[in-house]
């Protein structure tokens, strides 16, 4: 089986962080009409397992470039840099501070408004995040500096999975 290409050039889109949701979407749909393990119904075996695996492929791709966050680490890594989440935990003192305050005010079991506060303020920092991850990556290919905010927005939708968690519990009815 040929090397299968980066999920960039599986696409033919630019290995950019910037990336044209609808020409993906479109694109995927192109590869997967061809490589479908459906159109190889008559083929031999070794046929249908390599159709197969440029499906498998091609749905891994679509799904690290659908998000951000896996985008931004596959990038990274790409150019030789590892996210290395699990062992480079080191965050700015400034971003530590606001996780605290966050974490305090989640705890706090807050109201519906402060719950949408901290959705607000959880949501904005994360806005800059990617608009600083576009810089660091599509402009100054700079992929230290990448990883590092690729490890803040971890963290960043992380904490923002929670908040969905708090305002579904408090919007949930009880029993």
């Amino acid at each position: 089986m040929p090397a299968q290409p980066d999920y960039f050039s599986l696409f033919q889109l630019p290995a950019r962080f910037a990336l044209d949701l609808d020409a993906l979407e479109q694109s995927y749909r192109s590869v997967q009409a061809q490589v479908h393990p459906d159109r190889f119904g008559a083929a031999s075996g070794a046929e249908k397992r390599v159709a197969m695996q440029w499906a498998a492929h091609a749905n891994e791709a679509v799904g690290t470039l659908r998000s951000p966050v896996k985008r931004a680490a596959y990038l990274c890594e790409l150019h030789g840099v590892p996210i290395a989440a699990e062992s480079n935990t080191a965050m700015p003192a400034a971003f530590l501070m606001q996780q605290m305050q966050w974490r305090e005010a989640l705890e706090e079991g807050a109201d519906r408004p402060a719950l949408e506060r901290l959705r607000a303020d959880v949501d904005c920092v994360r806005a800059e995040l990617l608009a600083q991850l576009s810089d660091a990556l599509d402009v100054r290919a700079d992929y230290a500096a990448a990883a590092a905010l690729v490890r803040q927005l971890m963290f960043v939708e992380k904490f923002a999975a929670e908040v969905t968690q708090a305002q579904e519990a408090r919007d949930a009815p009880t029993q």
